[in-house]
């Protein structure tokens, strides 16, 4: 008799309790170690809680740079998957440091603005409203990966990017929030599933419109696993339709495969 109840559980227990009754168990027990860049980690984590509930694996989740993954890589520490950004993805594959043919799309993490705690949340529910709150800003801060980008290319298309050059300010290698939580500058923008709930701001919504480019992340089996299998399965998990209430709970899309 299958004694699971969903019913009867609570938060991750209960996504963990969902999948095991739907068969995501496993005979075997493996020690996975899942690399993320900054922009994954908060939905990776989230999926591997409920994937060791549901399973005998163990999920270890570590972000790491481009730089520190490349250190990591050389000296031969174990790594069976990875979530990161498409480009990355593609530098890795020409290493061949990825089994190519198991990469897949995953996530689409939104843009998000937020202010410093307390500080006035300004309108951006609009197009004019939110290039006005961008005008009005004493500085803007961004970074120089995927939401950067992104937020830099909505910024192009108001036609403000000369307007607005002399108070950007970059936060490099850090969350946009740390910068933000500081007071480093007045407005910041980056995904969403970093910005909500970030110690020291206030979230204030997604940009409007056309303005809210989503970035892609994509899942590999990394070429050195020496869980494969287990990989697989986890890789499965990350993809199924039972990972989608996680990855909205992380404010982050499924990927439409």
């Amino acid at each position: 008799m299958n004694v699971c109840n969903p019913l009867r559980a609570a938060g991750k227990l209960a996504a963990a309790c969902s999948l095991a009754c739907i068969g995501w168990t496993s005979a075997g027990a493996a020690d996975l170690v899942v690399i993320t860049n900054q922009g994954t980690t908060p939905e990776v984590r989230e999926l591997a809680t409920a994937f060791m509930h549901a399973t005998n694996h163990k999920v270890t989740v570590i972000q790491e740079s481009a730089p520190e993954l490349d250190k990591r890589l050389a000296s031969g520490a174990p790594a069976d998957l990875i979530a990161t950004n498409p480009p990355q993805i593609a530098d890795l594959i020409k290493k061949s440091q990825l089994k190519a043919d198991t990469v897949t799309p995953f996530a689409m993490a939104g843009l998000g603005v937020s202010v410093r705690a307390g500080a006035p949340k300004p309108d951006i529910g609009t197009v004019e409203a939110y290039k006005a709150a961008l005008l009005a800003a004493k500085s803007i801060g961004y970074s120089h990966g995927c939401s950067g980008t992104h937020a830099a290319d909505g910024i192009a298309k108001l036609g403000l990017t000369e307007q607005l050059k002399s108070k950007t300010v970059y936060s490099d290698g850090a969350p946009v929030v740390e910068f933000l939580a500081k007071g480093d500058f007045e407005l910041g923008i980056q995904q969403t599933n970093i910005m909500v709930g970030a110690p020291g701001t206030d979230y204030v919504g997604p940009p409007p419109g056309f303005l809210n480019m989503p970035c892609p992340s994509s899942v590999s089996l990394m070429a050195g696993t020496k869980a494969p299998e287990a990989a697989h399965e986890m890789l499965r998990f990350m993809v199924s339709p039972e990972a989608a209430p996680l990855l909205r709970k992380a404010f982050v899309e499924p990927a439409k495969l």
